[in-house]
């Protein structure tokens, strides 16, 4: 039993019912779309795309404690984030990305994390797409 109480659905009685119902459809249907559309403009401006390479500065020694994230939108502007691990100390970075660049110079990891980032974001969608179509399997 719900909590909610349930509000009965009565049938048009003729046409003229029928119409209204269908324009207070097409209102609401129409006020859903420019909320979509509004989502859709803000959602560009929210982290999408995210990137994360781990490696070593300094091959002779230590592990894989540094790393390279980077924190893309829909446009491909963020941050990209860079944390050198010494045993003296760690040090952390950060470089503005607009349109998947930066003015700074990147290094070969930063690059790496932002074309990880671009990657996975085009590997989401594809699923996305493979999964709204019902995917491949066969029935």
């Amino acid at each position: 039993m719900s909590i909610f109480p349930r509000k009965e659905k009565k049938e048009p009685k003729d046409f003229k019912e029928l119409l209204k119902e269908f324009r207070e459809l097409k209102v609401s249907f129409e006020k859903i779309s420019q909320e979509l559309e509004l989502l859709k403009r803000d959602c560009r401006f929210s982290i999408q795309k995210i990137g994360i390479i781990r490696f070593n500065p300094f091959s002779e020694v230590g592990g894989d404690q540094s790393f390279s994230i980077a924190l893309l939108d829909g446009n491909d502007d963020g941050a990209v984030i860079t944390s050198l691990y010494t045993r003296e100390g760690n040090r952390v970075y950060g470089k503005p990305i607009k349109q998947g660049r930066s003015q700074y110079a990147l290094s070969q990891e930063e690059t790496k994390a932002i074309e990880s980032a671009q990657e996975y974001a085009k590997e989401s969608k594809l699923n996305n797409q493979a999964a709204d179509s019902g995917g491949s399997g066969s029935y």
